[in-house]
C-alpha cells in the first residue's frame, strides 16, 4: 500500500505550500514516525523563507533531512516530535525527537531519532534543537562560578541560554533586549532583565543572540577588560559593522563565534552529537522552558503563518505546529 504524507515546502522565497509526498518503504533499522508537533526555528527559518541564505553557505546550512536546494524549492526544518508507528521493538510507540522538516509522517533511520524522556511533554520537546544550541554555546563559553554575564537578545536561543545560566551558582545573569515586554520572559526564566541602555557592565561574558548590529556593539560595550563576547547570531547574507576601535584592543576583548553544527571543542573528544541532544532533552524536564513557546497553529496553516513570521507580523518566540492525530 502506498504511503503518503503531507509536507511543508518553500517553493520560492516568500511562497510556501503544503504538498502530498510519497514515503519510501522502511528498510530494516528504519522507523516510521507520525508527527505530533514541530517547532519553527524563528530566526533561521525566517531567513530561509525570505531567501537570505548566502550561496557560499548552501552546503553548510543543509538540514539533516532537507530536500531540494536553496533558495527553493526546498523542504526545510529541524524541530520535529512524533510517535514511532513502525520500527524496532524498543522504539515502537515511543515519543521521539528528530531533526526533520515539517511533515505529517516520515521514514528515517532509527539512529536519527532520540527518545523523549517521560518527564518531558511532547509539546515542550520541540525546543530540543534550540536548547542543544544553548548547551553547545555554554560548552564553548565555559562560564565560571561567580561570573557576571549578559545575554543580549531575548529570543529562543538567548532565552534558552539564560534559562541554563540561571542554574549556575553565584552567577549574575541579565537578559538584555530592546523590547520591554521581554521582561516577563526574564522573570519566568528566573533572571534579571534590562533594556540595552540600562544593562549592567563589567561583564566577564556577553552571549549575543539578537542578530543585530546594535546588539553586537552593546555586547562588546558591556565587557570588562579581557572579557568575551560569544556570538550566536547568524546574519545570513547581511553585512554588519563590528566596532573594533575604542576599547577593543586596549581592553584585550575577545569576540568568538559558536555554532551548533559541531560539538564544542571543549567536549568534542568526549561527547557525541547524540550525547548532546539527549542531554538537551533531559534538561527540558524543567517547565520553565514553556515560557519560550508563545504561539501555535495547525499544520495546514503553516504557509500563511510562516509568511507572517518572516515578515515580522507575528512576533514571539517558538511557534509550535500541531498535526492531526490521524
Amino acid at each position: 500500500m502506498e504511503r503518503v504524507a503531507r509536507a511543508f515546502w518553500l517553493n520560492s522565497p516568500g511562497q510556501g505550500e503544503i504538498r502530498n509526498v510519497r514515503l519510501a518503504e522502511p528498510d530494516e533499522g528504519d522507523v516510521v514516525v507520525r508527527s505530533l508537533c514541530s517547532g519553527v526555528s524563528r530566526g533561521t527559518e525566517s531567513l530561509v523563507f525570505r531567501g537570505g541564505v548566502p550561496e557560499s553557505q548552501y552546503t553548510a546550512m543543509r538540514a539533516p533531512f532537507q530536500e531540494g536546494e536553496f533558495p527553493g524549492p526546498v523542504k526545510y526544518g529541524y524541530l520535529s516530535v512524533g510517535v514511532v508507528e513502525e520500527g524496532p521493538a524498543d522504539l515502537l510507540g515511543r515519543t521521539v525527537f528528530c531533526l526533520h522538516p515539517h511533515q505529517s509522517r516520515y521514514v528515517v533511520p532509527a539512529s536519527a531519532v532520540t527518545p523523549v524522556p517521560d518527564t518531558v511533554p511532547a509539546g515542550r520537546a520541540v525546543l530540543a534543537g534550540t536548547v542543544e544550541t544553548a548547551v553547545n554555546a555554554l560548552w564553548d563559553a565555559a562560564p565560571l562560578l561567580g561570573d557576571r554575564i549578559a545575554v543580549v537578545g531575548a529570543g529562543m536561543v538567548g532565552g534558552s541560554v539564560a534559562a541554563l545560566l540561571a542554574r549556575y551558582p553565584g552567577v549574575r545573569v541579565q537578559l538584555v533586549d530592546a523590547d520591554p515586554t521581554r521582561a516577563a520572559l526574564a522573570e519566568a526564566l528566573g533572571v534579571d532583565f534590562a533594556l540595552p541602555e540600562n544593562a549592567l557592565g563589567g561583564c566577564d561574558l556577553a552571549v549575543h543572540a539578537s542578530a543585530t548590529e546594535a546588539g553586537l556593539t552593546r555586547s562588546l560595550e558591556l565587557l570588562a577588560p579581557e572579557g568575551t563576547v560569544l556570538e550566536l547570531s547568524w546574519y545570513g547574507d547581511r553585512r554588519i559593522s563590528v566596532p573594533l576601535g575604542e576599547a577593543f584592543h586596549s581592553g584585550r576583548l575577545v569576540l568568538r563565534g559558536s555554532q551548533v553544527g559541531r560539538v564544542a571543542e571543549a567536549r568534542r573528544s568526549r561527547r557525541s552529537y547524540a550525547d548532546r541532544l539527549a542531554l538537551s532533552l533531559e534538561l527540558l524536564a524543567d517547565p520553565v522552558f514553556d515560557a519560550l513557546i508563545t504561539g501555535e497553529c495547525a499544520f495546514e496553516e503553516l504557509p500563511s503563518v510562516m509568511s507572517r513570521i518572516a515578515a515580522g507580523e507575528l512576533p514571539g518566540l517558538c511557534h509550535r505546529v500541531l498535526y492531526d492525530a490521524s
